[in-house]
């Protein structure tokens, strides 16, 4: 192997091990729940603010860092991303109250979001466009899908036998060897212009409000006086972005990036990704803890089975597809196959051997999911030009955000409604099971809405602009 290839291979592990780490701390706490509320003295109904501060800072502030990184230099902006948050997981570590816990985690979605779009924008700046980025790109993809399951093994894990601070100390080890080898790294391309405030903060408060919101509708409901407020302030918020835009001199989000239809489809599908795959977590780990009553170890290594399977759809299936057809029908397949995982996860019931569904049904889930986030992170970047690759990197990471926040408010609410209007004498086990059912299978018409999302704005095979490196397309991929 030559020395760039060993360089790019290094670089390769480097970019993918910063992604895995953002997306885990996404759930790393949600199996340590129940533990940390009761060493730091929070309350049941606060607890999902462990959740809901990473999502809430993660999501709302991914614009304003792939653009930062596009004009300050994205290897630059990617380690100072990293020391926050490492900084972050001490503090989170050692915190005696759970105020300062979920500071901690706020501080952690900051640097996420400034390291997440900075990731993929020096995968593309180093492996060109063609066969050899898609492979990285379906390695950075399975990131997404993995780092999810991965944080529900870990955490499950360290709460039982470490205890739950460990759940915020295991970041810094991970984060210094990612920040040691980030000299692997391009410098990656600067573009001009100055950073655009009013877009940055108009559109971070819209994200923001909007997460809020959502996250609020599931647990007070969507006719809530401030799930209210600030679904209105996040469209309003949204509204004002789109006019700063449209006059800015420097535009934080150039028109270019969402005009094409390819890119919108493919953010689009990675929404419905994110909605359907984050309630699916939430719904399994309840039917396992509650229903099952298995410990935090015994319900992370339950998840195994989803690990593998977003391995095998993200590392083999998808790349292998992604090189014989197009983007639209990669898609299609992938999200067929997580959809029919959902339909088997209804048959769920509260005594059955995990051997018939839970865990078969995880496997197809996963190979379904894998291979849905390999084409989805390649659309979302396809075709886009240099200047503008940090903002369309923060777009892919967002469109999973959002849609994870989205999907398990909207969910969740089926899932309590569909428990609810049990018949009277359903004992409780059958009838939460089922309102967990209900949920997947809601999870479902989320991943069957991303086949027509795919089929109505992807074109069915790529073209000479999507494919060539040309000057003006160094940033595209295959479609």
């Amino acid at each position: 192997m030559s020395v760039p290839e060993r360089r790019s291979g290094l670089a390769l592990l480097v970019i993918a091990a910063a992604q895995l780490l953002m997306v885990m701390d996404g759930t790393i706490v949600t199996v340590g729940l129940p533990v940390i509320g009761a060493g730091l003295g929070i309350a049941e109904a606060d607890l999902d603010w462990a959740l809901t501060a990473y999502a809430l800072a993660f999501g709302g502030l991914l614009l304003a860092g792939g653009r930062a990184g596009d004009l300050f230099g994205r290897r630059r902006l990617f380690r100072a991303g990293l020391v926050v948050f490492l900084a972050a997981s001490l503090l989170g570590g050692v915190a005696g109250t759970g105020s300062v816990l979920i500071a901690a985690r706020v501080l952690q979605g900051v640097g996420a979001a400034i390291v997440a779009p900075a990731a993929l924008s020096l995968l593309a700046d180093t492996f060109p466009a063609g066969p050899e980025r898609n492979k990285a790109l379906g390695v950075y993809g399975a990131m997404g899908g993995l780092g999810s399951v991965a944080g529900l093994l870990l955490g499950g894990a360290l709460t039982e036998y470490a205890g739950w601070r460990w759940i915020m100390f295991v970041n810094i080890p991970i984060a210094l060897v990612v920040l040691a080898g980030s000299s692997a790294l391009t410098p990656g391309s600067r573009e001009r212009g100055g950073l655009d405030l009013p877009g940055a903060a108009t559109v971070t408060l819209a994200l923001g409000s909007l997460v809020y919101a959502i996250n609020r509708a599931g647990s007070h409901g969507a006719g809530d006086g401030l799930t209210l407020t600030f679904g209105a302030a996040a469209v309003a918020l949204l509204v004002v972005f789109a006019l700063i835009q449209h006059t800015a001199r420097s535009p934080m989000l150039h028109s270019g990036v969402v005009a094409d239809r390819g890119r919108l489809g493919a953010n689009l599908v990675m929404l419905l990704m994110g909605a359907g795959q984050l309630a699916t977590f939430y719904f399994l780990t309840l039917y396992m803890q509650t229903i099952k009553q298995y410990s935090p170890m015994i319900t992370g290594l339950a998840y195994l089975p989803f690990a593998i399977g977003i391995g095998l759809g993200s590392g083999l299936i998808g790349p292998r597809l992604q090189a014989c057809t197009s983007t639209r029908a990669v898609l299609a397949v992938g999200m067929a196959v997580a959809a029919a995982a959902m339909g088997w996860f209804s048959l769920l019931t509260p005594d059955q051997n995990p051997l018939f569904v839970l865990l078969p049904a995880q496997l197809a889930g996963g190979i379904g999911l894998g291979i849905g986030f390999v084409a989805a992170t390649i659309g979302g970047v396809q075709g886009v030009a240099p200047r503008d690759s940090g903002i369309a990197s923060g777009l892919v990471n967002t469109s999973q955000q959002i849609g994870g926040a989205l999907g398990l408010a909207v969910l969740a609410g089926i899932a309590v409604t569909a428990t609810a209007n049990q018949p009277q004498g359903t004992p409780l086990p059958d009838a939460l099971t089922s309102g967990y059912t209900v949920g997947m299978l809601g999870a479902g018409g989320f991943y069957l809405a991303a086949i027509l999302t795919a089929a109505l704005l992807l074109r069915a095979r790529p073209t000479n602009r999507d494919t060539e490196p040309t000057p003006e397309n160094l940033g595209s991929t295959p479609g």
